[in-house]
């Protein structure tokens, strides 16, 4: 009988190549890299988060890669596209709780029902760790940005371009240009 071993936070600050990965349900997520489109539009919304930041110095914009540790039953760490972070700095460890925003920008692997799926789950478990708005980008939908809050968590404000996308409650007074996606 073969013995399974559970990864630990340790194993995660040990991901080869620095590579972006997940630790759910005991297992490291890898995540392989993404394409020109998505990380283009979330270094966009990391700028105008960074700059909303710098502005009213309420929190941090983090770009993507950053570990967020939090302390699910099956979950215990995020690692965003782009957030928003209203918690206290960790220096060179991982972050410290849920992102008060989070982005997801999708790739190519993230379609399908088993992605809608997975993606549902990872939202559920964002709220779950005390986050409170989801942004799923959907670049190759008409409803390019669905906005998800903690308090209604299964409705989305939909956004298109030519709108303004927002994240309140976390990110208050914030917009971002939903054509800002798109080079």
């Amino acid at each position: 009988m073969a013995m399974r071993i559970h990864a630990t936070i340790e194993d995660l600050y040990r991901v080869p190549d620095n590579r972006k990965a997940e630790l759910v349900n005991g297992e490291l997520v890898l995540m392989s890299p993404t394409g020109f489109l998505p990380n283009y539009a979330a270094s966009e919304i990391y700028v105008s988060l960074r700059d909303y930041a710098r502005r009213t110095k309420s929190g941090y914009a983090i770009a993507d890669n950053a570990g967020f540790l939090v302390d699910l039953p099956n979950r215990q760490s995020f690692s965003p596209d782009a957030a928003f972070y209203t918690g206290q700095p960790t220096g060179m460890k991982f972050l410290g709780g849920a992102p008060a925003f989070a982005v997801e920008v999708r790739s190519e692997g993230d379609y399908g029902s088993a992605a809608e799926r997975a993606i549902a789950e990872k939202r559920a478990d964002y709220f779950a760790a005390g986050t409170f708005v989801v942004w799923d980008v959907d670049l190759l939908s008409e409803d390019v940005i669905r906005v998800y809050r903690a308090e209604n968590p299964d409705t989305a404000s939909i956004y298109r371009r030519g709108q303004q996308a927002e994240a309140e409650p976390a990110v208050p007074d914030w917009t971002f240009a939903v054509d800002a996606l798109f080079p």
